[in-house]
């Protein structure tokens, strides 16, 4: 009998509207794409495919959700986590053009998809970026004025009195109000996802890892008790991928971030520490980021470990953040407290490609994971389906290994943190 994988303890898992367990992969089954990973890249690709007409199957390893989808700030944030200007100047002014013309597009279908199947995920609309420093508060004017360039034009600066009045704190000295962004409970947004799929005849299995790949024209998965036998695989399994795909593995690093949620607020309280009810993300190289649940708690979290895992106290690293930025509540009870990781990539871009013809994968969204896994979900069915302009448009993207190979790609990056970080400490 297979042990049943519990979620993390948090927030999320406790709140979650859908407790189902899915079966294990116990039998040999095939279908027109296999899909590894049930996070918000299977699950969205697993959608797009299913209402193109295939026949899908998703792989997960633990539970839906148990890994960054399910763990994760929440927030919708636009563009990716190295922005198109990034882009342009790296890749040339033609691939600047194609990925910023996509820059908007995933937080766009992940509300479509609230409104087409009817999703309880507590959406909010609106997002701010919070400048420290008045080099930060210039930098989100030169966002303002890239971003227009690509037609997002709902978009407010906000000087020092504005944000005051969005913010009840005195860190900040202007911000960028994106009334496009906004923040859901991510996990149920993957759970309604979930059950649209199924809806549609898609099959998800939980405790099914994926162990060994046969990497032929029709595509083998072996789990333990079972194998999937696919005209296509998609590997979507991101941080918790272990060594399952070597060469993905030497491209990226998992990170691990860290929330936490206070006790339930006064009304009145929490709504006065963000009166519009906007999530936020301060502008430092190491951010802080937070808003308000619907049952009126402070969710706020920060701070990256390079290898992946947790501090030795999630509270008392987070506790030090939140009093700094809200002096207000100060001792406040935190009744939760997880950690999760992401995956970094070298160029901070998500990586798209293929192994083979018929494998695709996609991973590495540096912190950028809630919107361009919904994009990522539309490119693959676009590309499976005949038109792979827009995913090979992200494939072309080069990618390379952490300087020092995965022993080094720690401390490496650690130092790099270390100077950006001593920059935000100084404001410049």
């Amino acid at each position: 009998m297979t042990t049943r994988t519990e979620h993390t303890g948090s927030y999320y898992a406790d709140s979650r509207n859908d407790t189902l367990d899915r079966p294990t992969l116990n039998d040999k089954v095939e279908t027109d794409i296999c899909i590894i990973g049930a996070g918000f890249t299977g699950i969205s690709s697993a959608l797009h495919l299913a209402e193109a007409g295939f026949k899908v199957v998703v792989l997960e390893a633990a539970r839906i959700g148990f890994g960054a989808s399910g763990r994760n700030g929440g927030q919708l944030v636009n563009s990716y986590s190295r922005d198109i200007d990034v882009i342009e100047k790296n890749y040339g002014q033609d691939l600047g053009k194609a990925l910023g013309n996509m820059a908007f597009e995933g937080a766009d279908i992940i509300r479509q998809r609230i409104k087409k199947y009817n999703i309880d995920c507590n959406y909010q609309a609106g997002g701010i970026f919070a400048a420290i420093t008045n080099r930060q508060l210039h930098e989100l004017k030169q966002q303002q004025q890239l971003w227009q360039r690509y037609g997002h034009d709902d978009l407010h600066l906000l000087d020092k009195n504005e944000i005051g009045e969005h913010i009840a704190s005195e860190r900040y000295v202007g911000g960028l109000l994106d009334n496009r962004g906004g923040h859901i409970h991510p996990l149920n947004l993957l759970l309604g996802e979930v059950k649209a799929f199924e809806t549609l005849g898609g099959k998800v299995y939980e405790d099914s890892a994926a162990i060994r790949i046969e990497r032929q024209p029709q595509p083998i998965v072996h789990t333990a008790n079972g194998q999937v036998k696919a005209k296509y695989l998609l590997i979507a399994g991101n941080a918790y991928m272990a060594n399952l795909v070597p060469e993905l593995a030497a491209k990226s690093m998992p990170c691990g971030t860290q929330i936490i949620t206070t006790e339930v607020l006064d009304e009145s309280i929490a709504n006065s520490l963000i009166p519009g009810g906007q999530c936020v993300e301060d502008c430092n190289y190491k951010l802080d980021y937070y808003r308000l649940t619907q049952d009126h708690r402070l969710l706020y979290g920060g701070g990256v470990t390079y290898g992946g895992g947790d501090p030795a106290s999630i509270e008392r690293f987070i506790r030090n953040h939140l009093e700094q930025t809200f002096p207000q509540l100060k001792g406040v009870k935190f009744d939760y407290a997880w950690g999760g990781d992401f995956l970094l990539t070298m160029s901070r871009l998500p990586q798209f490609g293929r192994l083979t013809d018929h494998i695709y994968y996609a991973q590495g969204y540096s912190g950028h994971g809630v919107t361009t896994t919904h994009l990522a979900g539309k490119l693959i069915a676009e590309a499976i389906g005949g038109h792979a302009q827009r995913f090979d448009a992200f494939a072309s993207l080069k990618h390379f290994p952490f300087p020092g190979g995965r022993l080094f790609r720690v401390p490496y990056t650690m130092m790099g943190a270390v100077y950006y970080g001593l920059r935000d400490k100084l404001g410049i």
